[in-house]
This record gives structure tokens, sequence and C-alpha cells, in this order.
């Protein structure tokens, strides 16, 4: 399942959501591709998504969650892949 935390994480003049998948990488690439998002936007285990495409991403299936149940289900399916120390 594609999950998106609400846009409340501010950076570089914008406001940004975490797309992830429960599933799959492929499931979260092919649907972040679908969306038109770059690879660039990936980071380690989501894609960054600007605040302009948090409808989009929603109403293309993404399923709205709190960012702390986003990150939960995404320790739980085992794809979360934290930053290493001192990175």
């Amino acid at each position: 399942m594609i999950l998106i935390d609400p846009p409340d994480v501010p950076g570089h003049g914008r406001w940004w959501s975490h797309l992830v998948s429960d599933e799959s990488y492929e499931e979260l690439h092919e649907f972040a591709a679908g969306l038109g998002m770059p690879l660039r936007a990936f980071e380690r285990d989501h894609y960054d998504v600007p605040s302009e495409w948090y409808a989009d991403a929603v109403a293309a299936g993404a399923h709205p969650v709190p960012s702390r149940e986003l990150v939960a289900r995404l320790i739980a399916s085992g794809l979360r892949r934290r930053k290493p120390p001192g990175a």
C-alpha cells in the first residue's frame, strides 16, 4: 500500500510530505513515476513530496496517514532504511 503523511516538514521554502510503500520499493517507484516524480526525490526509503503534489498523490491512490503511523508501518514492513551514523 502507498502511504503519504501530511505536508508538515519545512525545507527549502516549502512544506513536504513523505511517500512510502509498506510492500516494496518497486511499488513505490512505480507509483511515484505515475505522478511524474523524478527519481532524485527518492531518499533511502521514501520520496519527498512538495505540498503542491499532496492532493494529486492522494487522488492517485496514496493513503493519507499521520507521520507516526507512516514510520511505524515502514519499520514493520522491513523497508525502513535509516541514515548511517554521522550522516
